[in-house]
């Protein structure tokens, strides 16, 4: 017989929850959403900070992107954002937690983590 995981916040995560928000960071806001949909993982602590905090971020650099997009400089900035999203991504691979500049705050006043 099989047993779940544990779902204590203090328990170090797995290399599955790691792995998950790897993927949430680097392939936002796809993932999140399907992170989402899956019963099993949405309910993970260490996937659940990650995972809401990956798809705020992406969906503010897509939404800011789409705006500023029409200037050369507006062109850079999701890039930019990206390459941030994947250093997240491999603090987050590391076990670590992160606190992203207003979007942490946000994400923790609304309940979502």
């Amino acid at each position: 017989m099989t047993s779940m995981p544990s779902m204590d916040p203090s328990a170090e995560p797995t290399s599955d929850d790691k792995l998950w928000s790897l993927l949430a960071y680097v392939l936002s806001p796809l993932v999140p959403v399907i992170i989402l949909l899956m019963e099993d993982k949405k309910g993970r602590p260490f996937i659940k900070s990650h995972n809401v905090q990956a798809l705020v971020l992406g969906l503010a650099n897509m939404i800011v992107g789409t705006v500023i997009s029409f200037t050369l400089i507006g062109a850079c900035v999701p890039v930019v954002v990206w390459f941030y999203m994947i250093y997240l991504g491999v603090q987050a691979y590391q076990g670590k937690s992160v606190t992203i500049p207003v979007i942490s705050d946000f994400v923790k006043n609304q309940g979502w983590a």
